[in-house]
């Protein structure tokens, strides 16, 4: 077979490697953990082999695939254009910066709101050793678009992000304000964000404001639905929580959040 694509289930250089069809159905996979490449047709061994020779590592094994789980089999039939997985962090704002026209003010906010989701992005995707998975610009109809969600043993997690711009964050129950900026409603928008999640995956969702580089965070002591991280310490917060969920239910919960179509209802 020729044609063949290598696609990685999550973020770059982690996660399994899905050897794909013109079609974009998987033909193959490979596991970087067990170093184990799963072939779906012993005659299309060689083909495989070739396409993912480039990543290979170690002493590998090659073979049928074991007994696959709901979440895999649902992941083997999910067209590319229905698989949010690869979506980059700030994917939104990289189509308006590099397509829109806003003024010099605007574009300067959203190279910082980029900037911002990049940061927490990067830090989430981090957390797939740890048995993590990370979405990226989900799209919530009615709300806008999620800047992350979380799947992990601790939970799962709607993640709003807010540029710190070096400056002090205030945090109340209603609004959040950066240094002298107006203040903007996230609190109230992260709630109503996590809610909508928790309903389209049928799951317990913590809301979270994630501020990148913000010099101190001061949140209010009635603010105890919301999770509020700062950069650099919040992956140490996540993978410290105590876990509620198994590696079973982190990749069925993945699974169904990475496809589109569970967010099309209101």
């Amino acid at each position: 077979m020729s044609g063949l694509k290598v696609l990685p289930s999550g973020r770059p250089g982690r996660g399994r490697l899905y050897v794909s069809g013109s079609d974009g159905h998987a033909v193959a996979w490979y596991d970087r953990r067990t170093n184990r490449i799963s072939v779906l047709e012993d005659d299309q061994r060689a083909a495989v082999l070739a396409a993912l020779r480039p990543y290979l590592s170690g002493d590998w094994t090659i073979g049928p695939p074991p007994v696959p789980t709901p979440a895999e089999l649902l992941r083997l039939t999910l067209p590319p254009d229905l698989d949010l997985a690869p979506n980059r962090p700030g994917e939104t704002l990289l189509g308006e910066l590099a397509y829109g026209s806003p003024g010099s003010r605007a574009r300067h906010r959203m190279r910082q709101e980029l900037q911002a989701r990049q940061r927490i992005g990067a830090e989430l995707d981090a957390l797939e050793e740890e048995d993590w998975r990370a979405l990226h610009d989900v799209p919530l109809p009615g709300l806008g678009m999620l800047d992350h969600l979380l799947v992990g043993p601790a939970g799962v997690f709607a993640v709003r992000t807010v540029a710190g711009r070096r400056q002090r964050a205030q945090v109340g129950d209603l609004l959040l304000t950066v240094g002298r900026a107006e203040p903007r409603p996230d609190p109230r928008w992260i709630r109503r964000a996590a809610a909508r999640t928790a309903r389209a995956l049928t799951a317990q969702v913590t809301p979270v404001l994630a501020l990148a580089d913000a010099s101190r965070i001061d949140v209010a002591p009635t603010v105890r639905d919301v999770l509020v991280l700062q950069s650099a310490t919040a992956a140490a917060v996540l993978t410290a929580a105590p876990a509620t969920l198994k590696l079973p239910d982190v990749e069925a919960l993945f699974t169904l959040a990475r496809t589109r179509s569970t967010w099309s209802a209101p």
